[in-house]
């Protein structure tokens, strides 16, 4: 039980209750609205408080993205599970990931923000892992070679948080996008980028 602000106490455990506030914060502001103080103040405890499990903002924010890296590959591996064809599984997955950078203001920008793989958190690089394997294992079933499996899963993630970024920006909210189309969008996308790497 740790003393918080104004008197009163936090129950139970103050490790996840920051990260959730962390996560919940970045899904409102974006990254540039993270920092330690904030999040203390919404976790109503002192602002040194995270300090006693996370001594560095950056160490906070790798476990952050450490969660967020999980959340991803669990939502695109439940997305993949329901296809059999693997251009299939790659359109679901890339749409996937747009429709969670919207919602949670959250993906590879936060995954590998500056120093965060340096921090060695072991499990943020194996969840990070995992997120790519999807796409990769997926990427080297239709690719001609390797390497231009490679490019093919770098340009899915690319277009996939393109189209997730735009339409958080307001650009195709201003064209009347509702989220389901910026996704539907992202899907096709992602099937065009397969068909011409395919085409090799």
């Amino acid at each position: 039980m740790i003393q918080v602000m104004g008197g009163k106490y936090h129950h139970g455990d103050l490790r996840a209750e920051l990260i959730r506030v962390s996560l919940d914060l970045i899904a409102e502001q974006g990254l540039a609205g993270f920092s330690v103080a904030q999040v203390a103040k919404r976790a109503k405890v002192s602002p040194g408080a995270p300090y006693r499990h996370f001594p560095t903002r950056e160490s906070l924010l790798a476990e952050v993205a450490c969660h967020i890296a999980c959340q991803l590959a669990d939502r695109v591996n439940d997305a993949i599970a329901t296809h059999d064809d693997p251009v299939d599984a790659l359109a679901a997955a890339a749409g996937t990931y747009t429709r969670y950078l919207i919602e949670r203001r959250a993906g590879m920008h936060i995954i590998y923000a500056d120093g965060l793989h340096e921090s060695g958190n072991e499990e943020l690089i194996e969840q990070t892992r995992r997120l790519t394997d999807q796409f990769l294992m997926l990427c080297l079933t239709v690719a001609p070679d390797p390497p231009t499996a490679l490019e093919l899963m770098e340009q899915l993630f690319t277009q996939a948080h393109g189209y997730g970024t735009f339409h958080l920006d307001g650009v195709f909210v201003k064209h009347g996008y509702s989220v389901d189309l910026t996704v539907r969008k992202s899907a096709e996308a992602a099937r065009m980028a397969i068909a011409g790497r395919m085409a090799r």
